[in-house]
């Protein structure tokens, strides 16, 4: 298993890298297809983790395991959206909750990395395009997501769609697991043979509507019911191998 970083380091200029131990080995961009280390290796201390990719287009499949539906149906077809890029936001960013909103929830999922173009791609097409795994929190505005008639607003929110810190490669799709634990209390856990709508499935039927690029993230759905956040919180999303994604929580405007 490879561990890839996006980082910044301290005269502002942003490379990618090897995690490994407390130290990151740089490798040349792009690194989907080729990777190249440059040489260098910095000390994980020394650098300000991004997060891992440069998406253009998020995806996200709602209502995705039985333990979120509440005893409803899965539906059919299946609810996908998207988030607006301005909604990215990466580890040890605060999560921001907008003071319009009556109720936020964090929802820790298994964040899919893509690694090849991909357009109506068979089953076994989409699963050898995937590049590897993050963890993801698909930050929510319960109220909003209720009222509005569409999601945008309620799944769209600056610092909504938070990813990271790292890509994990070389995993099996079916044995993934996702934990959230708010102030250190585990309040969801799912895995990834769980999911209504398995990981290769996700990227197949996604690439039937948009051509998905490297770099391209789809979130697989959040389990369970997760609970509201307030200011002064903090949130951790642990992928399997992906790592511990932490953020703390604010008020906003």
């Amino acid at each position: 298993m490879d561990r890839y970083v996006r980082f910044v380091r301290l005269d502002g200029s942003v490379g990618a890298g090897l995690l490994e131990g407390d130290q990151i080995s740089v490798v040349a961009l792009p690194f989907w297809e080729n990777t190249e280390r440059t040489g260098e290796v910095l000390d994980l201390a020394g650098v300000r983790l991004l997060p891992p990719c440069e998406p253009r287009s998020i995806v996200c499949v709602g209502l995705n395991y039985a333990s979120h539906l509440g005893g409803r149906p899965a539906p059919a077809p299946p609810t996908l959206f998207l988030k607006p890029l301005s909604s990215i936001a990466g580890p040890g960013d605060p999560i921001r909750l907008p003071a319009a909103s009556a109720r936020i929830d964090p929802e820790g999922e298994i964040v899919i990395v893509i690694g090849k173009e991909l357009a109506s791609a068979t089953r076994q097409e989409a699963l050898s395009g995937i590049f590897g795994y993050t963890a993801g929190n698909d930050v929510s505005a319960r109220d909003w997501q209720e009222n509005d008639g569409q999601w945008w607003r309620a799944k769209g929110a600056d610092t909504f769609g938070v990813f990271g810190p790292s890509i994990a490669t070389g995993l099996a799709y079916d044995s993934l697991e996702v934990r959230t634990r708010v102030n250190g209390i585990e309040t969801q856990r799912g895995r990834s043979d769980e999911l209504i709508l398995d990981i290769p499935e996700i990227v197949r039927y996604t690439s039937t509507a948009i051509t998905l690029l490297p770099g391209d993230i789809i979130y697989s759905g959040t389990p369970g019911q997760p609970e509201g956040l307030n200011d002064g919180d903090s949130v951790e999303v642990e992928v399997t191998g992906a790592g511990v994604l932490i953020n703390p929580v604010i008020a906003g405007r």
